[in-house]
This record gives C-alpha cells, structure tokens and sequence, in this order.
C-alpha cells in the first residue's frame, strides 16, 4: 500500500511527529517567554495587556506561567494536556482579543501556535513523553 495515499497512520510516525511538535513549539513558545520573564522581574514598571480586570501584573504573570513554565512541561511531555490548556487560553486571548483589531499578519502567529496546541489537546503528548512513561507505570502497578 502506499503510504502517501493511505489513510491510515503508522503509530510510531505519530509519536515522533509529536515529539518533534512539542519540542519545537515548546522552544518556539519559550522564546516568546523568557523576553516576558524578564520583564516581570525587571522590577520596572510593567507595560502590558490588562485583561478581564486583572492588573498588568496579573496578566503578564498568567503569560508568563503559560507561555515559560508550560512550555518546559509541554517540552517534557509532562502534564501536557494541562499545560497546553493555559497556552491555549493565552493564544486565543492574544490572536483574538489582543490582537482582534489587527491585520491578519498581526494574530497569525498567536493563531498558528492556537492551532498546534488544540492538535496537541487532542491527541496527546505521544508515546515519547513523561506522562506516557507515568500512565505504564500506574497501569503496571494495578
């Protein structure tokens, strides 16, 4: 059969794949953090979107929780579901309620990574990951 025209899924290329996404979205994301990181510890005045009523501080210590320490668990495989449902509600804020107004090319990015994490929601972090490696375990351990 061929496999470009298949559709059915080898289940090792789908760990791997995810493997690869996690790791290149959690790094990607982490570039996005660490510059928010800093700015939370500057001590300086803070300069940043003010949600639902949450001061700046709060808004930008939430971004930096979702995009900087999620993206270490998501990079892991560790608590993946729950560390991308943070980054999923900071990416849909950012592309459409920060950036709702803009032009396309403005929310695009926060909308691509949007689309990776709903993927990554769904379908979990793989077979190459931490939470793989705990569900064996507390299934061998029943």
């Amino acid at each position: 059969m061929n496999y470009f025209t298949s559709t059915k899924s080898n289940p090792l290329i789908i760990d791997l794949v995810l493997l690869v996404i996690r790791i290149f979205v959690g790094f990607a994301m982490l570039s996005h953090g660490f510059p928010k990181l800093q700015d939370l510890l500057s001590g300086e005045e803070i300069q940043f979107f003010s949600f639902m009523g949450l001061s700046a501080k709060t808004s930008l210590t939430l971004a930096v929780f979702a995009e900087f320490v999620c993206s270490i668990f998501i990079i892991l495989g560790l608590f993946t579901r729950f560390a991308v449902f943070f980054l999923i509600i900071t990416m849909a804020v950012a592309g459409l309620i920060v950036h709702g107004g803009d032009p396309f090319q403005k929310k695009e990015t926060s909308l691509l990574y949007l689309s990776v994490y709903l993927m990554l929601f769904a379908f979990g972090p793989g077979k190459f990951s931490v939470d793989y490696m705990i569900g064996r375990r507390k299934e061998n351990n029943w």
